[in-house]
This record gives structure tokens, C-alpha cells and sequence, in this order.
């Protein structure tokens, strides 16, 4: 006969997360132990949506869950394996390997028999190799194993195929400061699992300044929190300067060298094309107070003054290339300052990507037509053999007229009349679709034979 899988946990014992409360650090003696005290993943378990309403069934398959730390992946799978009543089985991949796999397994299968299931935790599934992530397979399909990984990474690039093909991917959320706050004052009014016999006196400003920095990671938050508490002691005054104090050093949310790195460097690129010097500002130092090596910040600005300002403002890139070797010279944090210059210049100018599009419909025209010959007029003639072969014959030299320009012909005849520049309607561009406007003036005076008008001046 099958086990019967409860829709609630039970309760008799109600820490089954972990014994000794009391020597417990206070992040994990605040585990929620319901799914009505797991906070801020309402997307995902707010009463009525499908993942709330299977777990609360008994009727959960495998699943990753992707988010940042100190969202509850791991209280969350333990969770699971209470509410549907199943064996829950850590995994580790830095200390166990295949052989750990199919020992798990057998037991899996003996449990089953009886009429229990498994839930095999694997932390850090991003970790794992694929003999590790192919061994899990045929259990999964199977039905022997329930597997629930937990990464930070993006499961996409971490996760083999043919293993993400077999679970759900579900997205955890960075706690809201809101969210967060609410369980640090759980926690302080808490007699049981909580600080609530501490008596302590904490500021709201305090509370308010330990829920943002946070970053997101309750586990953080309850663990500065612990240490504040522990420094002030019983019947103590928690105040901003002691939060602080608890605190240290905090480093940014930023993750160097992971999917974040290129999350935030998006968003700094967009930010600046998206002409925001603020948002552009804040993505700089983001990546800055998280220790990125700034001359990848300055690869991406400069990357960015071609690509998306252009010859809308030539002044842009040269900014930006000047703004690299100031700090090569200054170092931080002075070479900050012309980094920061860089990154305001850069977001408030005019933008075009004119350049870019001319660019890639030139590769367009050469793929399509390689082996197109170039003009025999625009060909040199070094030797009396080309010049006999027509080489450079009907050559006109520009500077030989007041204009500097004689209406000739520079491409194939494949691609002739072809046009892969068209300047944009900002900043410098402008004078240089007039000039553009003026050859184009002159070459039609000169096919019907009448004199050209002076060049327009970038007055008018």
C-alpha cells in the first residue's frame, strides 16, 4: 500500500530542519518550516498557482530552482520533501560522486517498495559533471528518484539537455527589502526560534538599512542581524552605526566571471545607448564595488562609442579611448573620475548606429559578390603593360577642381548605385548628410552638364 502523502506538514515534530535550536546560527533557525511562512516567491507558491497547488498534493516531479543566494532553495526543496512526505537526500558534487549516485538510488528503490518516495537535493547542481548529470537520468525517467537541483547559474548553460529536457525550471526571486524586513522582525519578536527573549531595542532605520543591504539574501540579512545582536547582547540597543558595525565590509551583488557579470555589462551598454546617465552611472559602480577589472567596462564603452553613437559625435570614441589610457596613467581610484567623465559623455551624446548598418550591408555586398573586379579606371598602373590594358586610363584626380569632388564611379558594375551608408538625423551626421546632399548635387549638374553651386555651409 502506498505511504498516504499529507497536504500539510506534519507537526509533531516541528523542527525537523535541524535539532539543537539554540546552537543553531539564527539564518537557519528561521528556515520557514510552511509554505505560508516561505516569503517573497509569491510568483511561485501563492495559493491557487500550479507549484503550490502540487506541492500541497503530493504530486511534485523534478525540478531546478535557479536564483540568487538567500532566496530559500534549499528550505524550499526541504519543504517539498515534508509536505509530500518523501526521503530528502543531499548531494554534494564537490565531495561525492557516481558511486554516491547509485547508493542513493538502491536505497531509493528499497523505500519505494515500502511505499515512500525520494527527493535527492542536488546544491550547486551547475557544479556537477556530466557523468554526475548523465547518472542521474534513467532514475529520473524512472521514477526512483525525485530530483531537485538548486544553482545560481543560468540552468541553460550549466544543465545538460537531455537532463533539463526532464525537469521544470523554476525562478526564484531576490528577496524585496520589504520582504525581507518582515523576517528580520519575525525574527526579533520570535521566542522560540527567534531573538524574541534578547529584549532588544532595535531602530526602524536600523531594520530598514539591514533589509536593503541585504541585496536580496535573507540568509545575510539574518546573519549580520545575529552578529548585531550577539555585540549589543541581551536587553542591547540596536542602532544603524552597530548594523554597520555587524556588517563590515559589504561587497555588491555581483558576481564576477557568472551570468551576472554579463547581466550587468547589458545593462551598462543599454543604459548608455538608452542616452540614462544615471542608470549608466549606478551599472558602472555596481561592477566597480564588485571588483571588476575596469578596462572590461572601457571595452564595453568603447564597443558602445562606435556601435551606437558613431559619427553622430566623432569626439565620443576618442573621449572614451583617452578616458582608457587616463586611467592606465592615474589607476583607481583617480582613473575613476575620467571613467565616470566617459560614461556621462557617452550616455548624453547623439546616438546613430549608421556606421554599424553601413558596415554590415558592405560584408553583405562582398559575401554576395567576391570576386567582383574593381573598376580599370580606379586601378593603379605601375607598369607599361597595365597602362597598355587600360589600367588608371579615365582616372580623375579630385583636388585637380575647386570642389575636391568629380562625380565617378568607385564601385563594381555589380554594385553599382549600391548605397550602405545612410547618415542619421543627429549631431555631426547632419552636416554630413548636407555633404552628401552636395556631391549628389553635383554629380547630377555635372550628367546634365551645367556648373555646381559652392558647398553648403554647416551654418545652414
Amino acid at each position: 500500500m502506498p505511504h498516504p502523502r499529507p497536504s500539510r506538514p506534519r507537526t509533531a515534530n516541528p523542527s525537523l530542519f535541524a535539532s539543537a535550536a539554540g546552537t543553531q546560527p539564527l539564518a537557519a533557525r528561521m528556515r520557514p518550516q510552511t509554505l505560508d511562512e516561505f516569503a517573497g516567491q509569491e510568483h511561485l507558491l501563492a495559493p491557487g498557482l500550479p507549484l503550490r497547488e502540487s506541492i500541497e498534493s503530493g504530486k511534485v516531479g523534478s525540478m531546478v530552482f535557479w536564483g540568487p543566494p538567500g532566496t530559500g532553495k534549499t528550505t524550499l526543496a526541504r519543504l517539498i520533501a515534508r509536505y509530500t512526505d518523501r526521503e530528502f537526500v543531499a548531494f554534494s558534487a564537490v565531495t561525492e560522486g557516481v558511486p554516491r549516485v547509485r547508493e542513493i538510488v538502491r536505497e531509493a528503490e528499497d523505500r519505494l517498495e515500502m511505499g515512500r518516495g525520494t527527493i535527492l537535493f542536488a546544491d550547486e547542481i551547475h557544479r556537477f559533471n556530466k557523468a554526475q548529470q548523465d547518472a542521474f537520468l534513467p532514475h529520473v525517467e524512472a521514477g526512483t528518484i525525485t530530483l531537485i537541483g538548486a544553482t545560481t547559474e543560468n540552468p541553460s548553460f550549466e544543465i545538460n539537455g537531455a537532463l533539463l529536457s526532464r525537469v521544470r525550471v523554476m525562478v526564484l526571486r531576490a528577496l524585496s527589502a520589504d520582504a525581507i524586513e518582515a523576517l528580520i522582525r519575525r525574527a526579533l519578536t520570535d521566542p522560540e526560534r527567534g531573538l524574541g527573549t534578547m529584549g532588544l531595542r532595535v531602530d526602524d532605520e536600523a531594520v530598514a538599512l539591514l533589509a536593503r543591504d541585504a541585496d536580496g539574501d535573507a540568509r545575510r540579512a539574518l546573519t549580520i542581524l545575529e552578529a548585531a545582536a550577539t555585540h549589543v547582547g541581551a536587553g542591547g540597543h540596536v542602532t544603524e552605526a552597530v548594523v554597520r558595525e555587524a556588517a563590515q565590509l559589504r561587497f555588491s551583488h555581483y558576481d564576477k566571471g557568472g551570468e551576472e557579470t554579463y547581466n550587468i555589462l547589458s545593462a551598462f551598454h543599454k543604459s548608455l545607448r538608452g542616452s540614462d546617465p544615471q542608470g549608466a552611472l549606478y551599472w558602472m559602480a555596481r561592477m566597480l564595488d564588485g571588483g571588476q577589472d575596469p578596462m572590461v567596462i572601457f571595452r564595453r564603452a568603447i564597443a558602445m562609442a562606435a556601435e551606437d553613437i558613431g559619427l553622430a559625435d566623432p569626439e565620443a570614441l576618442k573621449l572614451a579611448v583617452a578616458a582608457r589610457d587616463a586611467y592606465h596613467m592615474l589607476g583607481a581610484p583617480e582613473g575613476y573620475l575620467p571613467l565616470s567623465q566617459m560614461v556621462i559623455y557617452l550616455a548624453t551624446a547623439p546616438k546613430s548606429n549608421s556606421s554599424y548598418r553601413a558596415l554590415n550591408a558592405a560584408f553583405e555586398a562582398a559575401q554576395a559578390h567576391p570576386a567582383a573586379q574593381v573598376p580599370l579606371h580606379i586601378r593603379n598602373a605601375p607598369t607599361r603593360l597595365m597602362k597598355e590594358l587600360g589600367y588608371h586610363e579615365g582616372y580623375q584626380y579630385a583636388h585637380n577642381v575647386p570642389e575636391a569632388y568629380i562625380p565617378q564611379v568607385y564601385l563594381p558594375d555589380e554594385l553599382a548605385g549600391s548605397t550602405f551608408y545612410e547618415p542619421g538625423p543627429f549631431g555631426f551626421e547632419k552636416e554630413i548628410a548636407k555633404r552628401l546632399a552636395w556631391w549628389e548635387e553635383l554629380r547630377a549638374r555635372a550628367q546634365g552638364g551645367t556648373s555646381p553651386e559652392r558647398e553648403p555651409s554647416t551654418e545652414e
